[in-house]
């Protein structure tokens, strides 16, 4: 089983604003060191190569990022390990705080690629559950084997 990982956030300007340039001037590296990482898989992209034109939830001021990866040490590694910090400590400065999860983590089969719907289905069963092995968070510790457990008991 592979990771699939989606984040979501409102911004607070329009991505020609001067005050989100950092931001949009560094998708590329980020990306690009993303791909480069140790355990990256896959990435949501648009022509452009980034996702900042895929709306979702009916509104253009969302950006999403969703990506594959072989394990969570994989995508923490990348997350918390490279230049990418430095910009998760920022991401204040450009999005809006959320009351809600904005990101949420799930097992995919090997070569799966999941798509904006399955994406945005488990980001609400998170909002709405909590975290289970089916839609998680970091805060979790669910491991592939969990959710087929889980699927057994339940059925």
């Amino acid at each position: 089983m592979h990771l699939a990982q989606l984040n979501i956030a409102k911004a607070r300007y329009s991505l020609d604003a001067p005050e989100i340039a950092d931001f949009v001037d560094n998708l590329a590296p980020i990306n690009a060191l993303a791909e480069a990482s140790d355990g990256f898989i896959w990435r949501l992209k648009d022509d452009s190569g980034d996702a900042t034109a895929i709306e979702v939830m009916g509104d253009p001021d969302i950006l999403v990022n969703m990506s594959v990866w072989d394990s969570v040490d994989a995508l923490k590694n990348f997350m918390f390990r490279t230049h990418h910090r430095d910009f998760l400590r920022r991401k204040s400065e450009w999005f809006h705080p959320s009351a809600q999860d904005t990101y949420v983590l799930w097992w995919v089969p090997v070569g799966h690629i999941p798509t904006v719907e399955e994406a945005m289905a488990r980001l609400e069963h998170l909002r709405d559950k909590g975290d289970t092995a089916y839609a998680f968070t970091f805060k979790s510790n669910f491991q592939p084997g969990d959710l087929v457990l889980a699927q057994h008991q339940a059925g």
